[in-house]
């Protein structure tokens, strides 16, 4: 994975995804959706290796996928295990008018646990068009999604259904897993909601949120934002400080004042043993 180094380049991140999978499941069906990017790696590729990049918008940041579709035949495994180094994601297809694609999963999943273990992956179930001659229920295939702890996605290239969704999802997963989520968050675009209560709280101190002539509901969610994102404190701060200053500089002016009067006698009916004098 790398990040933008240089203006001249039209991304700010690369990330290399190979999509993986028993053969004639349609993994080049869906690099062949892809109407952006070259379709010829720069570094050639040997036979039983199909290559394709596309750009996509995440977040308002440009992040170049580089996608690799290895054949899922058994005289490529090795060039599967060479292209496996340095893969950042791996998306796992079978096609839903195919039960025995469906059940091969398990065999792809132990060749990448091997050679590219704790790699990001999704699965994918392909030629949604062919949903009348579905073998594999969608819930069976959520659930076994579920029990492997990755996201489940349908596509259909035919459509152009959930193809830039499901590599969108991936790319996510990887950069909030390398951490690279921090270097976008000053340029996240705000919703409407988001960008009226930054207003509102930004102006008025968290006690003071449920004086203000608003429905409870709205109230509540004003402080709860105001706590989440620790806006109220930071805008705030200058002006608390400001008020303290100058309430402390009251206090020890009047203490002051206090102190310069004259010391008064204790009344002569009072039948302590002490008084202070304040």
């Amino acid at each position: 994975m790398s990040a933008l180094g240089s203006p001249v380049r039209a991304y700010d991140f690369l990330l290399k995804f190979l999509l993986v999978g028993d053969s004639d499941v349609g993994k080049g069906e869906i690099l062949a959706s892809l109407q952006d990017g070259a379709a010829e790696s720069p570094y050639g590729h040997p036979a039983g290796i199909d290559y394709k990049t596309t750009t996509i918008l995440l977040d308002g940041r440009r992040v170049k996928l580089q996608l690799w579709d290895t054949s899922g035949q058994g005289r490529f495994c090795t060039i599967f295990r060479s292209y496996s180094r340095g893969a950042q994601g791996v998306i796992l297809v079978y096609d839903i008018a195919n039960r025995w694609s469906f059940d091969g999963i398990d065999r792809w999943i132990k060749e990448i646990d091997e050679h590219a273990p704790g790699v990001p992956r999704i699965l994918v179930g392909n030629r949604l068009h062919l949903a009348f001659k579905r073998q594999v229920p969608t819930e069976q295939a959520q659930a076994y999604a579920e029990r492997l702890g990755v996201t489940f996605f349908e596509v259909s290239p035919l459509c152009n259904f959930n193809i830039t969704e499901s590599f969108t999802e991936l790319a996510r997963i990887v950069l909030l897993r390398h951490g690279m989520d921090r270097l976008w968050r000053p340029s996240k675009v705000l919703s409407l909601q988001d960008l009226c209560c930054r207003a509102v709280v930004s102006c008025t101190p968290v006690h003071l949120v449920d004086k203000l002539p608003l429905p409870i509901a709205l109230r509540s969610h004003l402080k709860s934002f105001s706590m989440a994102n620790g806006l109220n404190a930071r805008m705030m701060h200058g002006r608390s400080y400001s008020l303290t200053t100058s309430s402390t500089h009251k206090r020890s002016s009047l203490h002051k004042v206090k102190l310069a009067r004259p010391p008064q006698s204790p009344p002569k009916h009072c039948t302590r043993n002490s008084c202070k004098i304040s």
